[in-house]
């Protein structure tokens, strides 16, 4: 999969938007990226523990200032430490739930909204990535067909599941509204929920059909054996 191009100068700007971007700067924005060994879809809920001070002081200004911070799977290199490389797409995350209740520690809940292209990314000096972002059109929403019945069923038994064994929201990995008549919601709940390896995840994360996205759960479920997770 593609990899951004990077400048680790904290001192070098962005190129010009418009001047490589057919589409023009309108449709190109920064974000903070926060390289993850997980992967979030759209709609999707994600608890993070946040400690490092470079993440603390993004996530602050992320809920001083109404903005999303940008997630995409580490292809290279860790979570904590130095500024690792990841994945060319990823996903805008807003924070939804909060706490700073405990010293040095910030516990959030966030939630996918829409996926995006890196273009390029710096480091700044305090080690945090921002990258210039294309969003990524949303899949087309479309009901979930009577063939993929069982494929809503399981959301729903999942999402039930999930409720009661995480019953404080701050901790919880899914969120309502729990559309279970939606191709795209259900698609992406079991994209990311299911324990299909990171690089999968991906690359069923950044497939633009919902129903191409269900043939491959179903025929991936169809073929496990009895009794595997």
């Amino acid at each position: 999969m593609n990899q951004p191009s990077r400048t680790d100068d904290a001192s070098s700007a962005s190129a010009q938007p418009g001047a490589d971007d057919p589409a023009g700067s309108d449709t190109t924005r920064e974000l903070p990226i926060f390289p993850l060994g997980t992967v979030l879809f759209p709609e999707g809920a994600l608890p993070l523990r946040i400690f490092e001070a470079r993440y603390m002081d993004m996530a602050r200004a992320c809920l001083r200032d109404g903005e999303p911070f940008g997630i995409c799977l580490i292809t290279d290199g860790g979570e904590v430490g130095a500024p690792a490389e990841h994945e060319s797409t990823g996903c805008a995350a807003r924070i939804e739930e909060v706490d700073m209740t405990q010293l040095g520690l910030l516990r959030v809940r966030v939630r996918g909204e829409g996926r995006f292209e890196v273009l390029e990314r710096r480091v700044q000096r305090d080690g945090l990535i921002v990258a210039r972002v294309r969003p990524i059109a949303p899949d087309p929403e479309l009901p979930l067909p009577e063939a993929f019945a069982p494929l809503g069923e399981l959301a729903g038994r999942i999402a039930d599941e999930l409720v009661a064994r995480q019953p404080e929201a701050l901790d919880r990995r899914i969120a309502e509204p729990f559309r279970l008549d939606s191709a795209v919601w259900v698609s992406n709940r079991l994209g990311e929920i299911l324990p299909w390896p990171m690089p999968f995840r991906q690359r069923l994360m950044m497939l633009t059909d919902p129903l191409a996205r269900l043939r491959i759960v179903a025929d991936l479920l169809a073929r496990r054996e009895p009794g595997q997770a």
